[in-house]
């Protein structure tokens, strides 16, 4: 049996990210940190066998999944089933004023509360429903070769899970830094857990950004 072997890596930093405002589904595009990390990305896997590189439609993945698909000469696939989770009223604010103005929400937000979905927004089970059956699609079209998958810290974070089968209300202890490197296999039983959260390209990075709350 062949498996897939996928590169699932989160976009670069964004003006957002920096700010602690939260994206979903806002389309906002990397910041020089975020380029910078993606171009550090691309050297990183310059020399990896990369036969398809897939990306969430939303703008700082598709910049981020370019700068490693456009020296290789490949096309950057985008899919709007690889999505941040979308957040609804959430989106545009930062987590002190969610904390402010929609306490009980937020509350069930950091809860990981998994049929918790604001306003507008997907739950984590809608998430969950989404993300991975999307990714093992894509994987399976590539047995015995390897992908770029380029997404988001809530899609990773869902990935994670599957790839451990952890329940999506588990307290997260894993990083989701941006554009780190993190290695999955996909197989038709599923996902597993080869490498995560590699972020040597970005030793000159001092001030890294983790999606804490994805």
């Amino acid at each position: 049996m062949q498996v897939t072997r996928i590169l699932a890596v989160r976009h670069g930093e964004t003006a957002w990210n920096r700010g602690t405002r939260i994206q979903g589904h806002t389309d906002i595009e990397l910041n020089e940190t975020g380029r910078w990390q993606a171009r550090q990305l691309a050297r990183a896997l310059q020399d990896e066998a990369i036969a398809a590189v897939y990306a969430s439609d939303l703008s700082r993945a598709r910049e981020t999944a370019e700068a490693v698909a456009g020296p290789m000469g490949l096309t950057v696939n985008t899919d709007s089933g690889l999505r941040e989770r979308g957040f609804g009223r959430f989106e545009g604010h930062t987590w002190d004023e969610l904390e402010l103005n929609w306490p009980t929400e937020t509350l069930a937000w950091r809860k990981r509360m998994p049929d918790f979905a604001p306003p507008g927004g997907e739950s984590l089970l809608q998430l969950q429903a989404r993300v991975v059956p999307k990714v093992m699609e894509l994987a399976s079209r590539h047995p015995g070769e390897q992908v770029l998958i380029v997404v988001h810290g809530g899609v990773l974070d869902i990935l994670y899970r599957a790839a451990t089968r952890l329940e999506l209300q588990a307290p997260r202890t894993w990083e989701l830094p941006n554009t780190a490197i993190n290695r999955l296999l996909w197989s038709p039983e599923g996902l597993s857990l080869v490498g995560w959260a590699d972020t040597r390209h970005l030793q000159a990075e001092d001030d890294r950004l983790d999606e804490t709350t994805a």
